[in-house]
């Protein structure tokens, strides 16, 4: 069963003939496969809260908690408003890549909704009792949080749908998430916690902007304006690739400038797999999952070879038909995961 766990947290997606358990649908109605950013925005606040001499790992782990409760009623409220308001339908790229909750009979509206409302309830206590530990700021950055994500689909704003969406990611997994945990654990904010929360919202965007990119024909048919909708499928690709390379150049910049220790340096050694990332950019996507399976087996990282073993057939490739998206979650994990590294370094 923990095998179903694993494959659901790196695919939302069962293995091929496994049983669906409680558990294993729960990560999947809450997307649980896109945590570990939320996790890795945390890790960047609090190591960075730490490194300036603010010793509160409990703190760091509950807001850690509350952070990734608030992303799971996120990703459930933009599936609950986006079948409402008919963009997910089951010919939509959303109920393709990995089951859905309300078109794939997982959930009950009302079971979701309340799913929701606990979710969120958990996590405001969460947030009550840090702002009783640290101050009421973090009721702002929580407020803020909550604003951006559910108005990311919810009308009237429906920010995704205004090409606001992008913005608003990149707010919410930098400034909000990174400087609110570095609040939280250091009982106040600095502009150097602001800045560093930078690379890594810029990271987050440009995974974004990769699944954008691959549903922008279906968001254009359906009136869905994000950014690559706005801007074309070329310019959308150029402005993915500088958020790419800005992740690196803006913490070269903020070591050069002291604002970050050295060890950060460390986030360059993912920049093989950003490279990847980016000739994958400056390619088009596969138009079936043929093609996909071809151009991936080969490259596809060693933890997920056996996703792609060339004994499957071509239509095994798992994430059809999303394409740019993989290969940026693929990169933003391990980059984060090296910055991470650096700041635990710069602690120790």
């Amino acid at each position: 069963m923990w095998r179903s766990w694993v494959e659901v947290f790196r695919t939302c997606n069962l293995p091929e003939g496994r049983r669906m358990d409680v558990v294993s649908k729960w990560l999947i109605i809450s997307r649980a496969c896109v945590f570990s950013m939320t996790l890795l925005s945390a890790l960047i606040g609090g190591l960075l809260a730490m490194a300036d001499g603010h010793w509160r790992p409990g703190l760091l782990a509950l807001t850690a908690l509350g952070l990734v409760l608030a992303h799971a009623a996120n990703n459930m409220v933009n599936d609950l408003f986006d079948v409402r308001g008919g963009v997910d339908t089951k010919d939509y790229p959303r109920a393709n890549y990995a089951p859905h909750p309300l078109l794939d009979n997982l959930v009950s509206k009302p079971g979701l909704i309340a799913a929701i409302l606990l979710c969120n309830l958990i996590a405001f206590a969460i947030a009550v009792y840090l702002t009783m530990q640290s101050g009421w700021a973090v009721l702002a950055f929580a407020g803020a949080g909550l604003f951006a994500s559910v108005f990311y689909v919810a009308p009237p704003l429906k920010l995704k749908h205004r090409g606001l969406g992008e913005p608003a990611i990149f707010l919410i997994w930098g400034p909000l998430m990174i400087g609110g945990t570095y609040y939280v654990v250091a009982g106040g904010l600095t502009w150097g916690a602001v800045l560093a929360s930078i690379p890594y919202g810029l990271g987050v965007t440009a995974v974004l902007m990769g699944k954008h990119l691959d549903k922008a024909d279906k968001d254009r048919d359906k009136g869905v304006r994000t950014l690559p909708v706005i801007l074309g499928h070329a310019r959308a690709k150029m402005v993915t690739g500088l958020m790419v390379w800005s992740f690196y150049l803006v913490i070269t910049a903020l070591v050069a400038s002291g604002v970050l220790a050295w060890p950060a340096l460390l986030a360059l050694l993912s920049i093989p797999r950003a490279s990847r990332f980016l000739v994958t950019l400056g390619q088009e996507a596969p138009a079936t999952p043929a093609e996909a399976f071809a151009l991936a087996k080969d490259v596809i990282p060693k933890d997920l070879k056996a996703r792609f073993d060339p004994n499957l057939p071509a239509e095994a490739y798992p994430l059809w038909p999303l394409w740019f998206v993989a290969w940026g979650v693929w990169w933003v994990r391990v980059a984060g995961a090296w910055l991470v590294a650096g700041l635990l370094m710069a602690v120790f």
